[in-house]
């Protein structure tokens, strides 16, 4: 079992490979083949295919846990303002040209408080649409909620924004937390393999972001504490 779990570790490529879109669309496919695992082995070079594998529309990783809900919390201090992060993370039309695996990103409705969005994601033809419900308090709170998709039960997604007491004044605390749960058991438990990658690849975007628009930052990133999933 943790032979198959290690080899399916080892299928996911380092961040930036170009092979990524490719390992995610064969992975998220919901008709996955046997044969298309018929030369996964382990270190060892058992034959993992069977263990990996064994019907058309079901696919299990052992070792791993079927529970759907997932969550991650992450804290930093960077060296942008909040208003600076603020108009980032609330630029939701432009996520499509920033953030990771998101294809397509619309704003139908949006005042001071609220944004009603939808937004794509995947790799085509393996593409999600949802509807992003964004509740705004600026600089200090950016919180977006799936209110409709064939992907999720459940989506949240927080950022809040705060000044650093005696900090440098161009500096920001950040509080990041992303809750999901999929519909499909399949999703589920690959995310478990691809979540932290995932997820600090789309924190990190943010910040790159902030850094393309407003110069570099005036301090590094100082990670509060190690992000918690």
């Amino acid at each position: 079992m943790h032979n198959a779990r290690f080899a399916l570790f080892e299928l996911c490529p380092k961040r930036n490979s170009s092979r990524f879109p490719e390992v995610l669309r064969c992975l998220f496919s919901t008709e996955i083949h046997t044969r298309s695992f018929s030369k996964l082995k382990s270190p060892e070079g058992v034959n993992l295919s069977g263990d990996v594998c064994s019907k058309r529309h079901f696919f299990t990783i052992p070792g791993i846990t079927s529970s759907k809900r997932k969550e991650y919390v992450g804290r930093k201090i960077v060296g942008f303002t909040p208003d600076e992060m603020f108009q980032v993370v609330s630029d939701v039309e432009n996520y499509r040209s920033f953030v990771p695996f998101c294809i397509r990103s619309d704003v139908n409705k949006r005042t001071e408080q609220l944004l009603l969005g939808r937004l794509e994601i995947g790799f085509p033809p393996l593409i999600e649409s949802y509807v992003s419900r964004v509740t705004m308090n600026r600089p200090h709170l950016v919180k977006a909620d799936c209110t409709d998709g064939k992907l999720f039960d459940h989506l949240t997604t927080t950022w809040k924004f705060s000044p650093v007491p005696k900090g440098n004044a161009r500096s920001t605390a950040i509080f990041f937390y992303l809750s999901f749960e999929f519909k499909s058991a399949l999703h589920s438990q690959l995310a478990i393999v691809f979540f932290n990658q995932l997820v600090q690849q789309m924190e990190q975007a943010f910040i790159r972001e902030a850094e393309r628009r407003f110069g570099a930052p005036s301090i590094r990133t100082i990670h509060l504490s190690p992000p918690r999933t």
